[in-house]
């Protein structure tokens, strides 16, 4: 179920829950997409309503395929902290359209404790193994050493060729626009392809 109602667990970990938004989770959806720290390598802070359009958005492609930015939530206190998530990388002209992409946002308050090497090390454990994906990218703004560090511990590796300037972007935040790109390739899928 999504936003109201029992939430749709999509896995757990020793500490975590990733699972469905539910409503009482807005206002800190509203608080991570607003927080400048958090948003410090993104070109804009998303007002509520923007904040609020996207935790819909997200609510329904997690609901249509499975796939999304699921909500972090702290088994101890059942309470969310961000997201952590795989989905389409739609990004046409830069990576193939099946591409799929693992991304995460915490609320700083819950920096430093490593639930997001948690969340997304298990993430990448059943994107290979319960939905057989290929590979999964990651992508970063190149001077993000905290998300970098994190793709690192979670065993991707840098691919240079296939860094690029992100289109959405604008010009006004040059800064932004170079992005690194990390991957991991499932040996399972792709027998004899080395990451």
């Amino acid at each position: 179920m999504m936003a109201g109602g029992a939430p749709r667990i999509i896995l757990e970990t020793e500490r975590l829950v990733l699972r469905s938004w539910l409503e009482r989770d807005r206002d800190l959806f509203r608080e991570i997409n607003a927080d400048p720290k958090v948003m410090e390598f993104f070109p804009f802070r998303r007002n509520h309503a923007e904040a609020d359009a996207l935790f819909d958005r997200v609510n329904a492609m997690i609901k249509e395929d499975g796939l999304g930015f699921y909500a972090v939530e702290l088994k101890e206190t059942g309470e969310a902290m961000g997201f952590c998530g795989l989905a389409p990388a739609n990004m046409p002209g830069i990576f193939p359209s099946e591409t799929i992409e693992i991304g995460w946002r915490l609320a700083t308050r819950f920096w430093g404790h490593g639930y997001v090497t948690e969340a997304a090390a298990a993430l990448i454990s059943h994107g290979f193994g319960a939905m057989q994906l290929a590979a999964i990218v990651s992508f970063a703004v190149e001077s993000n050493h905290r998300s970098t560090a994190v793709m690192k511990r979670i065993g991707m590796r840098r691919c240079p060729e296939m860094d690029f300037d992100h289109p959405r972007v604008p010009d006004t935040h040059p800064h932004l626009k170079r992005h690194v790109t990390y991957a991991i390739i499932n040996e399972t899928v792709l027998p004899g392809l080395k990451d």
